[in-house]
């Protein structure tokens, strides 16, 4: 079974370099891309010995959602430039997997076709659905609509996003279009016009709560690394926070997420559950983020390298391959379950 980073050398090899550059790029100078990773090296494990653990659970809950392990498939753009069967094939994956996929809005396979596949696989399979608040209501909820009538579970509210990163990489590559024939499936208005994603710098918590008055879905944030803005959260009737910097690509020299967790647990006192995305590439790091405040954590970029490498199979390879070493590090910190793992393991 590959490392993450074997599958990504494998995936840089099959990818259009324009292509390579857009699921691997940052904003700027990628500083923070860079210090989500860092984060996690520079932190080090203190296991605990003697402990009698035998078999290890790794079977966890968020917002209503049952996960095999805590790991969760994070949203991320444009699959079907990855591999023909994008999306699809991260669906079937991650159902098989018995985790949650989080459905973007920016997909190349429509939220119907993404559910269709994941029910190929499991009967009832965790998917949520990523929303970019528009500033049309109206098509908003459509989205909502299409989404819930497809069968998520969750949405996950992106609230980085007033205006579009400034990702260097991109304009070099003028890497602005998707190629002839792949489209935004889920930016198909009511007369099947399709639409283009808008950023809005006047999106305010007002505009948060006429969302939660006109769904029944849990609502997550993603993109929150302040403090403060996690106790508004807590007040404002939402059901979870995403810690992210959007992996490096809105703002960057942002905090890296993994140094924003600790306060932000303590911010939200254990009231709502807390999935951290950013910098993930071992079940060490899984480890790490849990101990220090985490419910769960997302996963992107290896997504894309396992999917761009081996297309559903890549997606598996990855899955199983953090599934074993999440096991394998909890065992070796003296813990049977993620609800074990503690501040105090991590230096």
């Amino acid at each position: 079974m590959r490392t993450i980073a074997e599958l990504e050398t494998a995936a840089r090899e099959r990818l259009e370099p324009a292509h390579y550059d857009f699921f691997a790029g940052a904003a700027g100078d990628e500083v923070t891309l860079q210090a989500n990773e860092e984060a996690f090296r520079r932190r080090c494990l203190v296991p605990r010995v003697l402990r009698g653990g035998g078999k290890r659970d790794l079977a966890v809950e968020i917002a209503g959602s049952p996960l095999s392990m805590p790991v969760l498939v994070a949203p991320t753009a444009f699959h079907r430039l990855a591999h023909p069967d994008g999306e699809r094939a991260t669906a079937g994956a991650t159902a098989a997997a018995g985790t949650v996929m989080v459905v973007s809005m920016a997909s190349t396979t429509a939220v119907e076709d993404i559910a269709d596949a994941a029910r190929a696989v499991a009967p009832d399979p965790a998917l949520w659905f990523q929303l970019y608040l528009q500033p049309d209501p109206e098509f908003t909820e459509h989205v909502v609509r299409r989404a819930e009538r497809a069968g998520v579970r969750a949405l996950v509210v992106t609230v980085d996003s007033p205006v579009y990163g400034r990702r260097e990489r991109d304009h070099r590559n003028e890497f602005h279009d998707l190629p002839p024939g792949l489209i935004v499936e889920n930016l198909r208005d009511g007369e099947g016009r399709v639409r283009d994603i808008e950023m809005s710098a006047e999106l305010s918590w007002e505009h948060l709560g006429r969302l939660r008055e006109r769904t029944k879905l849990p609502l997550l944030l993603k993109g929150v690394l302040h403090p403060e803005d996690a106790r508004l959260a807590v007040g404002a009737g939402v059901d979870g926070l995403v810690v992210s910097n959007h992996g490096g690509r809105q703002l960057d020299t942002a905090v890296a997420a993994l140094d924003a967790l600790p306060a932000l647990a303590e911010a939200v006192g254990g009231v709502l559950p807390l999935v951290l995305d950013g910098g993930v590439r071992r079940g060490t790091d899984v480890v790490k983020a849990l101990a220090l405040g985490a419910d769960a954590v997302g996963i992107g970029r290896p997504v894309l390298w396992g999917l761009a490498a081996a297309g559903r199979e890549g997606v598996a390879e990855v899955l199983d391959r953090l599934r074993e070493e999440v096991d394998h590090a909890l065992a070796l910190c003296g813990a049977k379950s993620p609800a074990e793992l503690t501040a105090d393991l991590v230096r």
